[in-house]
């Protein structure tokens, strides 16, 4: 599909989608110069025959759609104009909104301006037309996870999870407080996670709120199978897998040691799903004993980490830093807050402004029972909280209270206490969680 764009705008690029393909032919020519485009944009190795073969068959499992921007013309010599300038990608998964509802969530990723083009409005113009096709679909939520954290503030994005880097002392310094026998951790072919990784994913997905329906490449990623730019599988990866006592597989952990030029001897984390908290501890149980390692480290542990407080010694449990991971942005007010679902009974009137004019006006959340009923107001006057799109999208998963917000200034009460009703109506039992990066 072609992008038609306003000629008083004086756009000079043609804006194209079109899905993810592979034919009886390989790979369609228009998909090939997208993922090189693309892999320039990350600063990834120029990607072979092979690897974008995987990679796309891996996509169309996604519904992957590809956008591009193309220049008219190309200089000599250089990159024909068959290479999109900007790249950008959509597909669609769900997003856990509480209580079991999947909501239906429009994923976006592969954001890239090559940096002779930039500046020039083309982001702008891509994602306006993406989300504004995207709402009319019906779908209420936008997702993304950001390379950068001060491009998307301006479309209505706001961080809405979080997620903690960490470091623990292993070897003989290691110790849980609690039994981790109630099962059995063995060593596994990563090559099982192909079909394990989907399975307990699912199980987690369904009971985590704020987790995102991950995609297909997922299960080649954690296992090792190939990387976008390496189609070979990593023979350095290396798994475990738990057994709950009733003999069924309930976890796993896909880990690689990083060398031994690294001092102290360290595993890294590649992923760890496990579905009850005694198959978590015992995964950690396992990572600890490992011979000859000192330290294992996790760049996705979760915000409320239950092994900080099973160690036997909280000391060894390093926080290295804490990052943003999945942003949000609200398409439709009235129907991602009625989707939600709401721990505390009770009622707030928001006035919502949004720069792309898409979801801004006056509404009325009310809640009873776990449920949200939200009315379109006409008068702001009503309103008790006034707030951007990117910050209700911040909101919305309770992973950071609107009275911090507040005391940032990006928020206003219309009256006094309007913020920490918010937080009480909004609040959750637990952080939320993502697991996804895309």
């Amino acid at each position: 599909m072609t992008v038609n764009v306003d000629p008083s705008e004086n756009f000079p690029y043609e804006i194209r989608s079109f899905p993810v393909r592979k034919g009886s032919d390989g790979v369609d020519p228009a998909t090939v110069k997208w993922v090189h485009a693309v892999m320039l944009g990350f600063h990834d190795g120029a990607g072979d025959t092979a690897a974008i073969e995987k990679f796309v068959e891996s996509e169309e499992k996604d519904g992957r759609i590809l956008w591009g921007a193309y220049a008219s013309r190309a200089p000599e010599r250089g990159w024909d104009a068959e290479y999109p300038v900007a790249t950008y990608a959509t597909h669609r998964k769900t997003l856990n909104v509480g209580n079991g509802t999947l909501l239906p969530a429009h994923l976006i990723t592969a954001v890239t301006v090559r940096g002779t083009h930039r500046r020039r409005g083309i982001l702008r113009k891509v994602i306006g037309t993406d989300l504004r096709q995207a709402q009319a679909d019906g779908v209420a939520v936008a997702a993304l996870t950001a390379s950068e954290a001060t491009i998307y503030g301006r479309f209505g994005f706001g961080p809405a999870t979080h997620y903690r880097s960490i470091q623990v002392d292993s070897g003989p310094k290691f110790s849980l407080k609690g039994s981790t026998k109630s099962g059995m951790v063995d060593i596994a072919d990563p090559q099982v996670l192909k079909d394990l990784e989907p399975e307990l994913f699912e199980q987690l997905h369904a009971t985590t709120f704020g987790s995102i329906g991950r995609q297909d490449a997922y299960r080649y990623l954690a296992s090792g199978a190939w990387t976008y730019d390496h189609p070979e599988p990593d023979k350095n990866v290396r798994a475990a897998v738990h057994y709950g006592a009733d003999g069924v597989l309930d976890g796993y952990v896909a880990y690689k040691f990083t060398g031994w030029d690294k001092t102290p001897a360290t595993v890294a984390v590649r992923d760890l799903l496990a579905t009850t908290p005694q198959a978590y501890l015992a995964l950690w149980g396992y990572l600890g004993s490992i011979d000859l390692v000192e330290r294992v480290s996790w760049k996705r542990a979760p915000m409320d980490d239950p092994l900080e407080w099973a160690l036997t010694d909280k000391r060894g449990y390093e926080v290295k830093g804490v990052e943003d991971h999945l942003w949000l942005r609200i398409l439709d007010v009235a129907a991602a807050l009625g989707a939600r679902y709401y721990w505390t009974d009770g009622s707030i009137t928001l006035k919502v402004n949004d720069p792309l004019s898409l979801a801004q006006g006056v509404y009325r959340l009310d809640v009873a029972k776990g449920s949200g009923t939200v009315t379109g107001l006409e008068e702001p006057a009503q309103a008790e909280l006034e707030l951007g799109i990117a910050e209700l999208s911040s909101l919305y998963l309770a992973g950071i209270p609107a009275q911090i917000l507040a005391a940032a200034g990006t928020i206003t009460e219309r009256r006094v206490g309007a913020a920490a009703e918010f937080d009480r109506l909004f609040g959750t039992p637990l952080p939320p969680r993502c697991r996804t990066d895309f």
